[in-house]
């Protein structure tokens, strides 16, 4: 028997739901959303996207975000994201939105930045690394419905001292709703 062939899925005793547990000792192995940070990087009044590289949605446009990784506080990672994505040298703000993708297991935490140094181009994981000013931005190829969400939050406070952080909109509180065609 492999070591995963032990986990079966149960109820533990004064749980509410049903977990991986192993058979043999009683191990509950957790399975928790993961987490996805990124940044809004304003520039002279425009924003930073970067054309993906990588599946998922590759060839369409994003914010500088990915996942967390271990030993990282969440503005460290930002920092991270931005550098590997957009070879760009971020300064974080503050914690400009939460977004819960329950159906992807995700929580993304989203800051507004700046550059911290000027330059940017394409990293790894872009094809292309571009600031656009608000009516120049692709809609139509926007990768992700939380990029969208990030870019109008950025836009109601694009400087300035930052309201309590957005959350998902009433209309997709468990952000369950992918985008159209998507």
């Amino acid at each position: 028997m492999s070591p995963t062939d032990r986990f079966v899925r149960r109820r533990p005793e004064g749980d509410d739901r049903e977990r991986l547990t192993c058979a043999e000792c009683g191990f509950i192995a957790y399975e928790n959303p993961k987490v996805v940070v990124g940044s809004v990087v304003g520039i002279e009044g425009k924003v930073l996207l970067c054309r993906r590289a990588i599946e998922p949605r590759r060839g369409f446009w994003t914010i500088p975000a990915g996942y967390l990784e271990m030993d990282e506080t969440v503005s460290e990672g930002a920092v991270r994201e931005a550098w590997e994505e957009a070879r760009a040298r971020i300064l974080p703000e503050g914690v400009l939105a939460v977004y819960s993708v329950a159906r992807l297991g995700q929580v993304q935490v989203i800051f507004r930045a700046r550059l911290a140094e000027p330059g940017f181009s394409p990293g790894p994981e872009s094809l292309d690394v571009r600031a656009f000013a608000w009516e120049e931005i692709p809609w139509d190829e926007i990768a992700f419905p939380t990029v969208r969400w990030a870019l109008h939050a950025w836009r109601e406070h694009p400087a300035g001292p930052l309201p309590p952080a957005y959350l998902n909109p009433i209309e997709d509180m468990r952000g369950v709703a992918p985008l159209p065609g998507g």
